[in-house]
């Protein structure tokens, strides 16, 4: 069961891979990129992640892509490292030119992949929860476009972790909850769960769309608006959800404790019905 990476049509040991100094998305972050987890053997939401990886690419203005050669060569590495619960990373950067601002011509995109295998959390985080800080939002005007620029994400994990919590949760100056790191969010509260709407203040995540499908198969009234932190910390129940992170409940927020300091019975749920759907790709 090797970690494998993909550059540009070779395939090696992930320790042998490197790119370019001259990379784009190492110069300027010029990048995008994609997260695709495993599960039993199988890629799930491919065809989802990557409809939202060319759309990146075309926000971005890149060249014109070969997406079903990169869909391809995902698949092919993927096979090939035997893997069963693995997260596949897919990084597509604008390609190699002498540094400058402007947009090169002629110049190929790069294409980088690995597969490694997912180190699951422990059973004892989906039961107990996880703790959580607010931060000011101050990443820039598009998060809806998933590119390699995290530093802002990076500062504020680290922040969370220095305070001795798992994440941290962005939050705009006038007082609008955003979302997570690298996950949306949701709350509950007197029954009617809310989340932020899809706007370029944040990233369209696939397991918010599957999370909104189980409500409304489960008639459990969901609503995408804004909220504020005051409503934040009143939430009967708080959760966050992504590829990697699924379902993961939230039970105390800048030392405030959520609801009764407990996983919620609506988080449990949803976490099931994710995991069936899981099991039915």
């Amino acid at each position: 069961m090797p970690e494998l990476a993909y550059v540009n049509g070779s395939i090696m040991p992930i320790e042998d891979a490197v790119v370019p100094i001259e990379d784009r998305g190492y110069q300027f972050g010029d990048a995008v990129y994609e997260v695709i987890a495993s599960y039993k053997g199988k890629l799930f939401c491919f065809n989802e992640h990557f409809a939202r990886l060319d759309r990146s690419m075309k926000e971005l203005h890149f060249q014109e892509v070969q997406v079903d050669e990169i869909r391809k060569a995902a698949v092919d590495l993927f096979s090939m490292a035997k893997i069963e619960r693995a997260a596949v990373y897919i990084q597509v950067s604008r390609g190699v030119s002498p540094r400058n601002h402007s947009f090169p011509s002629n110049v190929p995109v790069q294409v980088v992949l690995t597969v490694r295998k997912i180190v699951e959390k422990k059973p004892s985080v989906r039961e107990t929860g996880i703790f959580a800080i607010t931060v000011e939002d101050f990443r820039w005007g598009r998060c809806d476009i998933k590119t390699v620029q995290l530093l802002p994400n990076v500062l504020a994990k680290q922040s969370a972790l220095d305070a001795g919590c798992y994440d941290a949760i962005f939050v705009t100056k006038e007082g609008i909850v955003r979302e997570g790191t690298s996950s949306n969010l949701f709350i509950l509260k007197g029954g009617v769960l809310k989340t932020h709407p899809i706007t370029p203040n944040i990233l369209s995540g696939i397991t918010r769309l599957l999370v909104l499908d189980i409500c409304r198969e489960k008639q459990y009234p969901a609503e995408e608006c804004f909220f504020d932190k005051s409503e934040l910390y009143e939430a009967d129940e708080v959760f966050l959800t992504g590829t990697i992170t699924e379902v993961l409940p939230v039970v105390k927020i800048d030392g405030r404790t959520v609801g009764n300091g407990k996983v919620g019975p609506v988080a449990r749920v949803l976490q099931e019905g994710l995991l069936g759907k899981l099991k039915s790709k």
